[in-house]
């Protein structure tokens, strides 16, 4: 049967001295840690025979994930020049886009944003929906929207879409569970991390679901 897989990928990490929760606020980049995870990330994916063929690089529309899709395609393309190929270029879908956060903009532990002051604690009622934000069950379905139409627009190939944690565990837990809702703190997806799913090209059931982590001893 025919395959497709998606390599969702998340960004690296970000520069935020200031320690603030931003969510989806512009000028958030990635610090130069974060470049070397990607880049940890990228020289993999250029190296792997199958991922090598990738046929598109979707990501988030944030700064960060933008700049981790660049850092992987600049590895890709080299690839692409030598096979005597057209290079790929980003292509950005608000779907994959970070989980909206009422705290957005603010320092959780301390000060206006502190869980206790302003009401903020009502925020924080229900860990599993989560109360503060955007529900896991709609993080997921966008996900899933977007992965749905992926599996039969790039049928037996493989592409890569960056983007970020939230929005790529609660799809997997999802696909694994039956449920989106879960724990935060026991999410699985490292920083420039890569959750492979697979996927029948004609039914769009999930064939497998395999998590690699390249960037692990970047420091």
């Amino acid at each position: 049967m025919p395959a497709t897989t998606i390599h969702f990928i998340r960004h690296g990490k970000v520069y935020n001295p200031d320690h603030l929760l931003y969510e989806r606020l512009p000028g958030f980049h990635l610090s130069n840690t974060g470049a070397r995870m990607v880049q940890a990330t990228a020289d993999y994916i250029a190296r792997n025979p199958q991922m090598a063929t990738i046929a598109a690089v979707y990501c988030s529309p944030l700064d960060r994930t933008r700049e981790t899709a660049g850092i992987i395609l600049d590895a890709l393309n080299r690839t692409r020049r030598e096979r005597g190929e057209e290079p790929l270029k980003p292509i950005a879908d608000e779907r994959i886009i970070e989980a909206g956060n009422e705290f957005r903009g603010t320092h959780i532990g301390h000060g206006e944003g502190a869980l206790w002051r302003n009401g903020n604690w009502k925020l924080v009622r229900n860990l599993w929906t989560p109360s503060w934000g955007e529900s896991y069950r709609h993080i997921a379905q966008r996900v899933g929207e977007f992965a749905q139409e992926k599996v039969h627009q790039y049928a037996g190939r493989q592409i890569i879409a960056v983007s970020h944690e939230s929005p790529i565990w609660s799809y997997r837990h999802l696909l694994e569970t039956g449920h989106p809702e879960h724990n935060m703190l026991l999410r699985h997806t490292a920083l420039a991390s890569i959750t492979s799913i697979t996927y029948d090209s004609d039914t769009g059931d999930v064939l497998s679901i395999t998590y690699v982590d390249p960037a692990k001893d970047v420091r």
